[in-house]
């Protein structure tokens, strides 16, 4: 690995850049940066030069997502964007929801609560793994829907198998059936291109702090603008329902002051951008093709070693490439319990890589994620002692 820009142990083989990120030395100097500022007056900073600074970076997002910033809110992480919408929902007895077989465990807990709570209905489309075809997707997806579909809640980039879903065909062919897509973009925004006004969604949220590679608890969230005036965040201030002169739209108003919090994660964005944007001829769009390539190569080396084919097309391959194991006993405990395998990786040779339950902890599968520190060797390496 090459980890000289950032502050990973050197001694570690990290492969697990999904799960929550890495930031790099250079950015989290501007965080601290940005905190001795603020604490300089505290008082100052929090009510004159926040929302402009704030303002700044959502038009730096908005740059990257193509869409405009009046439409973005900045949340702490996906997990909140997706509650966000869920919770604000006005969800009838009788009301279907629709979710995925690959939906992150978060996200489906709060997908079946907020569904039990109203005595509304989920219906989960049992996506195929391994997969042949991204048509497959869609038409699955589309057959779960019934009269009864309020929302569906779909992942842009899978979690356990790292699949990038045909989005905008299953964007699409929800809303001819008037039906509006909530997307879990959470590893989405610096993994692959974003063109959130073109794309039409109702709601699509993602983190900054994943590959965006910023300090951890930023993300953001969009919502259609026709689709604002219903959506409230998590945290009711001062902003919600004020009468009196508006410096922004009620949905600004309302995004822009939930309470005390530490804004540097968010400050950093724009230099988390310009980090990435020069690492690789072509910017950012450059190293998300480099590490896409090297995704795809990886997963070669594994499949090589285990003997088996690729589990999904070249196409739904970005930054995350998964690969299903051999059978192995294995019950999960816990949200947060490993397998033996995993475990062993890092003890005995400091391999960080995750392996999920997915579709079962019998049937797992492992994957890998590429960042600009990553190199083939790394995957090399990973093989090696997998098998």
């Amino acid at each position: 690995m090459n980890t000289e820009l950032w502050l990973l142990d050197p001694q570690v083989t990290f492969l697990n850049h999904g799960s929550f990120g890495a930031c790099p030395q250079r950015v989290l100097e501007t965080q601290q940066r940005w905190q001795r500022i603020l604490e300089r007056d505290p008082v100052d900073f929090f009510l004159h030069r926040a929302e402009p600074l704030m303002h700044e970076v959502r038009e730096t997002l908005a740059g990257v997502m193509n869409c405009a910033a009046e439409d973005l809110a900045l949340i702490p992480n996906a997990t909140t964007g997706i509650n966000t919408v869920l919770r604000s929902l006005d969800l009838q007895v009788g009301d279907h929801l629709l979710g995925i077989s690959q939906t992150y465990g978060a996200c489906r807990s709060t997908l079946d609560w907020v569904a039990q709570r109203a005595g509304a209905q989920v219906n989960y489309a049992q996506l195929p793994w391994p997969v042949e075809d991204p048509d497959q997707i869609v038409e699955i997806i589309l057959k779960t829907v019934t009269p009864k579909t309020r929302l569906a809640l779909v992942d842009s980039i899978t979690s356990p198998t790292g699949l990038v879903l045909p989005i905008r065909a299953i964007v699409d062919g929800l809303k001819a059936r008037g039906v509006e897509t909530l997307i879990d973009g959470a590893h989405a925004l610096g993994m692959v291109p974003l063109h959130l006004h073109d794309l039409g969604a109702g709601y699509f949220t993602s983190n900054a702090h994943k590959w965006l590679c910023t300090p951890k608890g930023s993300a953001v969230l969009h919502v259609r603008r026709d689709l604002q005036d219903g959506i409230k965040p998590l945290n009711l201030s001062h902003g919600v329902g004020w009468s009196g002169q508006a410096y922004a739209s009620p949905f600004r108003m309302a995004f822009d002051w939930t309470g005390t919090d530490d804004p540097t994660p968010f400050l950093c964005i724009p230099e988390a951008l310009r980090f990435l944007s020069g690492l690789y001829e072509g910017g950012l769009e450059g190293l998300m093709n480099r590490n896409r390539s090297l995704a795809l190569k990886a997963r070669g080396i594994l499949c090589d070693a285990l003997g088996i084919s690729a589990p999904a097309p070249d196409s739904m391959i970005a930054s995350l490439a998964a690969v299903p194991l051999p059978a192995m006993e294995w019950t999960p405990t816990s949200p947060e319990d490993i397998s033996p395998l995993q475990k062993r990786l890092y003890d005995e040779h400091l391999i960080q890589v995750p392996i999920f339950p997915f579709p079962s902890g019998s049937s797992p599968v492992l994957r890998v994620a590429v960042q600009a520190y990553n190199e083939l060797r790394d995957y090399e390496y990973l093989a090696e002692k997998l098998v």
